[in-house]
């Protein structure tokens, strides 16, 4: 695998670079977006069931848990502000949620452009030993065509798998986000039903 590797050429060691990033973006957002550290299973059902002291007491550091402390922080004001409060909340919530996605999609992108960089490189190389030596020698036109070969797969390896985490990444942080603004303007409505019934938000 080593000698595999060394025959890519220099080009080889930002493509390494780049896949380690990638694995440790889709480990850590992976963890950090699963749906019970998101929107707590409690939490949720609190906020459904509508029992203000209980949302109040249930509300934490989940991303769900600071949209309805905005919400109950604001219950007060009029509708648009308390409205307004929310939304800006869940902006903040949702860029948070999307951490890292721009840079790993940005590696899937530019992985196979440095293949792409390492097999011009090797094409080079390979035309440079055929003015020297001519082509009559294979083994002088064997380490450009290597290079050039196992550059363009070391890219695609990259970039294949890091695309694919980016798009489910990305449609997995839509759903967790469709979830909590479900919640919220949920919320929002039964602060508003309590104001024109006359009551108070307790």
């Amino acid at each position: 695998m080593w000698e595999l590797f060394k025959a890519g050429g220099p080009v080889m060691w930002p493509i390494l670079m780049l896949s380690i990033a990638a694995v440790t973006i889709l480990v850590e957002r992976s963890l950090a977006l699963r749906p019970s550290q998101v929107l707590p299973p409690d939490l949720l059902t609190t906020v459904q069931s509508g029992q203000r002291d209980a949302i109040a007491s249930a509300a934490g550091d989940s991303p769900l848990g600071r949209i309805v402390a905005a919400a109950l922080a604001n219950q007060h004001r009029s509708r648009e502000l308390l409205k307004e409060a929310v939304e800006d909340t869940g902006r903040h919530v949702a860029h948070e949620l999307e951490r890292y996605l721009n840079l790993l999609g940005s590696i899937a992108a530019v992985s196979p452009l440095l293949g792409l960089l390492g097999t011009v490189v090797g094409i080079i190389s390979a035309f440079s030993a055929i003015t020297h030596t001519g082509i009559g020698d294979p083994k002088a036109l064997s380490g450009g065509i290597g290079q050039a070969l196992v550059s363009t797969a070391g890219g695609l390896l990259v970039a294949i798998p890091s695309l694919m985490g980016y798009r489910y990444l990305r449609g997995h942080v839509d759903g967790l986000v469709i979830e909590m603004e479900k919640a919220a303007l949920g919320l929002i409505a039964r602060i508003d039903g309590e104001r024109e019934r006359g009551g108070s938000p307790s």
